[in-house]
């Protein structure tokens, strides 16, 4: 498994697949927007060097767990509209879902469509049954696209980088019930 491009699931408006080592501009297309950023760890943006190395990254979680961040191409112009992902940042056992998008397809609903399809595809491709995500207390949108999606808020915390971030889990025993 590598950088190959491979569709991983599709939606009614977007493509999932693997990262291509093309996508290394959109990836730093996103993640060096201000606006994006600012919900995305620390804050900082992503640098060039950065986004090559992330390509690099990417593969080896495909390598090692199957699963990784994918680019969501639009299907009306094939373009990269943003990214999803499944990752264990730090190390950390369960699975994070993770996702950006171009300023430019913001409002669409997209995060709301791909972050159901990507937890239907975790469990049901590699039998994730936890979820987790984690999302600044001010970032109203995505608190919304995640208990569309069967989050369940668990807790507030405090982040590696000693902000305050709310801490959802999605277990596939509630999509069950």
């Amino acid at each position: 498994m590598s950088l190959d491009g491979a569709i991983q699931f599709e939606t009614e408006q977007l493509v999932c697949r693997r990262w291509l080592p093309s996508d290394q501009k959109a990836v730093y297309d996103v993640y060096s927007d201000a606006s994006v950023a600012r919900w995305i760890g620390d804050g900082s943006l992503i640098t060039e060097e950065e986004s090559r190395s992330w390509l690099a990254v990417t593969s080896s979680n495909y390598l090692k767990r199957g699963y990784g961040m994918f680019a969501l191409e639009d299907k009306l112009d094939r373009t990269v509209a943003g990214f999803v992902g499944l990752v264990h940042p730090g190390g950390q056992l369960e699975a994070e879902i993770k996702y950006a998008f171009r300023r430019s397809h913001w409002g669409k609903g997209l995060a709301s469509e791909v972050v159901r399809a990507t937890v239907a595809y975790g469990a049901a491709t590699h039998g994730l049954t936890k979820i987790v995500a984690t999302v600044a207390p001010e970032n109203g949108a995505s608190q919304r696209v995640l208990e569309k999606a069967g989050f369940a808020f668990v807790k507030e915390r405090v982040d590696e980088h000693g902000a305050r971030e709310f801490y959802y889990e999605w277990h596939v025993a509630n999509e069950r019930s």
